[in-house]
């Protein structure tokens, strides 16, 4: 197995995944059932107790949220079938973690307690898995209206057709968009059909990214696929891992109500959902864009110019990060105005109370879950179109990374942090993540001209009518040394911090 082959964006065509039946899986899997009363589980169990992956590799972990009373296990079950109580928290984010965190698996399987896979669907979807370790499989699924049936019945059908009316039943929306990207090859975001109940994954995965928001009581899959994105994993949808949920989906039965109950959760926590954030002025929790900046050594006013641009462009949904040693800035007594941490702790103090500026000591290897980062000289402020224009850039194509070429030979970039994570699982020590960023998304060069577009010249003043009274002479331009007005700068900062109130 070539653990880690480079893949372009969601392009998963170098894979070749073993063919159903013929092959010796090795990969244990642990399918977490969350449920709540469960009152169609008997039949998820009898399909999965007839599933062609091997007994001795599959684990089930029927994970009670709660239910009164207590869940039992029906007599048709898998061999390896338990139950995880949930002692704290509730709804299916926290029950999913819970069973995640019991597993003994590889590779969660996600199943809701509502659906009955076909007998190849554990083996399907865990096949890919075997041939590289950072995707995400998904699993297909009609809506049918529950029949007339009963477990044994399920655990003898060789086919789904064979005791469900499939004709009948209603396509889940995903597979139109499945179908119209290329299996998911040339899709641009993924992670949008990764919203039924059944996918799968390596379970180091799961937690590398923190498991489902247990805060998140709807719409938690696509979120939590949204984080997977930024990590970079490769999704993948598998038409023979086929399944039916019984009944239809809350979007049939309330679909304004559906619909509306979702659109908080995601419009913070997900924020390339653009649509969801047209409100002017407002905060979110997870930003789009995350500026940061190093002012290690640096001056206080320096900084401030550059924070007051990145925060006073035409992108507003962003944050600032300040990267500097402020760890070695202690509180007990000091010489205050002779402290040789005088700049930062000035800085500190300054922007100690703003939510959208953060002082840390080191940037994390990627901004995620915010989807942009951007990276550039504390002393070349950002132009108000600075962001925009260069997003506007990295869209067209989904570039990884964009570098401006500055004239002064540095550099500032923008970020995907989807490629990043990329990058980062498929590095080894001492690789340079940019040219893994050129196989996988591209890394792209462009003179600054765009993005730090040239002031626009003034407008000549207005002539005075020849007949008209006569001008005074202009008064003479008197040019203030750059140290003089620093220092005027800083006494009438100064005056005014003392001035009383």
């Amino acid at each position: 197995m070539n653990a880690r082959p480079a893949m372009t964006q969601n392009d998963y065509s170098p894979l070749t995944p073993p063919e159903l039946g013929a092959w010796s899986p090795a990969l244990s899997v642990s399918v977490v059932i969350p449920a709540h009363g469960g009152p169609q589980l008997e039949l998820t169990l009898a399909a999965l107790a007839a599933q062609t992956y091997p007994d001795h590799l599959m684990e089930v972990l029927v994970v009670d949220d709660g239910s009164e009373p207590p869940i039992r296990l029906p007599e048709i079950r898998p061999v390896n079938t338990r139950i995880v109580p949930v002692k704290t928290g509730w709804g299916i984010s926290n029950a999913v973690n819970t069973g995640a965190k019991a597993a003994d698996g590889e590779i969660i399987q996600r199943l809701d307690a509502d659906m009955v896979a076909c007998r190849e669907h554990i083996e399907a979807l865990a096949r890919w898995h075997h041939v590289t370790d950072y995707l995400v499989t998904i699993g297909m699924k009609r809506f049918v209206e529950v029949p007339a049936l009963t477990a044994e019945q399920v655990f003898r059908a060789g086919h789904l057709g064979d005791v469900f009316d499939l004709a009948s039943g209603v396509s889940s929306s995903t597979e139109a968009t499945i179908a119209k990207t290329d299996g998911l090859r040339k899709s641009r975001n993924p992670y949008h059909v990764c919203t039924g109940p059944t996918f799968a994954l390596p379970r180091e995965v799961f937690h590398a990214v923190g498991g489902l928001d247990p805060n998140v009581v709807r719409g938690e899959d696509t979120e939590f696929a949204y984080r997977l994105a930024m990590h970079g994993v490769v999704f993948i949808p598998d038409m023979e891992a086929q399944a039916v949920h019984l009944g239809l989906p809350a979007q049939h039965r309330d679909r304004e109500r559906a619909v509306r109950a979702v659109e908080p959760y995601l419009a913070h926590r997900i924020p390339l959902r653009r649509d969801l954030r047209k409100d002017q002025g407002r905060r979110w929790l997870v930003p789009y864009v995350e500026i940061v900046l190093d002012v290690t050594d640096t001056s206080e006013a320096v900084v401030r110019q550059a924070a007051a641009a990145a925060l006073d462009g035409k992108l507003q949904d962003v944050v600032v990060t300040l990267v500097g040693p402020w760890a070695r800035l202690h509180d007990g007594r000091r010489a205050v105005l002779s402290d040789p941490c005088f700049e930062m702790r000035l800085m500190r103090d300054l922007f100690a109370h703003d939510d959208r500026i953060r002082l840390i000591d080191e940037a994390a290897p990627t901004p995620a879950p915010a989807p942009f980062r951007y990276r550039g000289p504390v002393d070349v402020p950002l132009h108000k179109a600075t962001l925009e224009r260069m997003i506007e850039t990295v869209q067209k194509d989904l570039t990884g990374v964009l570098v401006v070429d500055l004239p002064d030979g540095r550099t500032a970039r923008l970020e995907r942090t989807s490629a990043m994570g990329r990058a980062l699982l498929l590095t080894t020590p001492g690789d340079d993540l940019d040219k893994i960023i050129e196989t996988t998304h591209g890394v792209r060069h462009e003179p600054p001209d765009r993005y730090w577009p040239p002031a626009a010249p003034p407008k000549p003043a207005a002539q005075k009518p020849l007949d008209g009274p006569a001008a005074k002479p202009a008064a003479p331009i008197v040019t203030i040394p750059t140290s003089a007005a620093e220092e005027r700068s800083l006494l009438g900062r100064l005056k005014s911090a003392l001035r009383p109130s």
